[in-house]
């Protein structure tokens, strides 16, 4: 028999694996306007299983990502909101970047080359949280590049001056998110520097993958590859120590419901957080990708597998949410109903030399990379 059909057969399957329609998709298109006028856009990244991610250039936002459950039927399994207008008026840092630096920082005060810098306080706390008041969460950001292809992908940029809510140096930031034919959704975030100064960002975006249309979260199986955890004061600051999660409910080395003990007074930490809004020390260390969290349905299967390069994981589970929030299918957020994974370094590492560090030089480069691998598992499997 002649090679020359299978030959033929061969060349057209490369063809079309090469070809635009087997590319995944990046579409640009206008989201909304703030108060001062200023259109805000979206950038809606699909592939041919169709997940779709969409990214607001308002904080970088990733306002949407649709995922298919065992059935191939899909769901947003982010909260957010519909319109911009929501966006501006709340502060729930759906989906949003954060930064400078992720989280906490105690008393809005630290000390770099003897020099004391102090940073606003927000919500009234003692304590500068994800960047202050005007943090990179809420401004808009320049769109670099879109780009279809293997990854459809769209590139964000921003200048933070120096001195911008406090922070030395200007820092020069860029975000990218990327969605594969893997089902993989990538965020990268990159910043140089001018002067020495600290940095640590993260995506603060609430999962549920039962989806957020659903009305609850509460089902959602969670999974921290962790053995400690960081436990914090009544200002929700880390104390400075690391403490086995074993025998605790931040054990989370097995899948667990989110909700099993998020009401579970009888550990002092649950009380001071109203629930978990506490770092877990990762695995294996600063610097390599590996996995972080696993989040899972059972009902539908969808699972998310959260992987990242840096040593801290902050588990919130939506302690602030109680109904005033009103999600893209018209449901009131409340808690549980989403948990929110931030891969990032540990809050206060400014003030906590055993931490690592947050220090950029000039010359250096800070690095973030997130990597959320979508799934559906058989059922039965979770």
């Amino acid at each position: 028999m002649s090679r020359i059909p299978t030959i033929a057969i061969a060349l057209l399957a490369l063809l079309a694996a090469a070809s635009p329609g087997a590319a995944a998709q990046a579409e640009r298109r206008a989201f909304g306007t703030l108060q001062d006028g200023t259109t805000i856009e979206a950038i809606t990244l699909t592939n041919r299983h169709g997940v779709k991610a969409t990214i607001l250039t308002w904080g970088a936002t990733l306002q949407s990502l649709l995922a298919p459950d065992r059935k191939g039927r899909l769901a947003d399994v982010v909260l957010g909101y519909a319109d911009m207008a929501s966006y501006e008026r709340n502060n729930s840092f759906f989906g949003v970047t954060v930064g400078r630096f992720a989280n906490r920082i105690a008393g809005g005060r630290f000390v770099l080359d003897g020099r004391t810098y102090t940073l606003p306080s927000v919500n009234g706390r003692v304590a500068n949280l994800h960047g202050g008041t005007r943090g990179f969460d809420k401004i808009v950001w320049q769109v670099e590049s879109v780009k279809d292809g293997p990854s459809a992908s769209v590139t964000f940029s921003h200048v933070s001056p120096d001195g911008d809510q406090g922070f030395p140096g200007t820092l020069t930031v860029h975000a990218t998110f990327s969605l594969d034919e893997q089902d993989r959704l990538q965020i990268e975030y990159r910043a140089t520097t001018d002067k020495p100064t600290i940095v640590s960002m993260t995506n603060h975006s609430y999962f549920t993958m039962a989806g957020e249309d659903a009305g609850h979260g509460s089902d959602n199986r969670l999974t921290v590859f962790a053995d400690g955890y960081t436990p914090v004061d009544k200002d929700l600051i880390p104390t400075g120590k690391i403490v086995p999660v074993a025998g605790t409910p931040f054990d989370f080395r097995t899948p667990r419901s989110v909700d099993a003990r998020v009401r579970d007074v009888r550990d002092p930490q649950i009380l001071i957080g109203r629930g978990y809004d506490h770092n877990f020390v990762l695995r294996d260390g600063h610097g390599a990708v590996r996995l972080a969290a696993r989040l899972s349905d059972p009902a539908s299967g969808r699972t998310l597998e959260l992987s990242t390069n840096q040593p801290g994981l902050q588990v919130y589970s939506g302690n602030g949410l109680n109904g005033a929030q009103i999600g893209k299918a018209g449901r009131a957020y409340r808690q549980g109903d989403g948990v929110a994974l931030e891969a990032e370094n540990f809050p206060d590492a400014v003030n906590h030399p055993d931490f690592p560090s947050a220090r950029l030089d000039p010359g250096g480069e800070y690095r973030n990379l997130i990597v959320l691998k979508l799934s559906a598992a058989p059922a039965g499997k979770y």
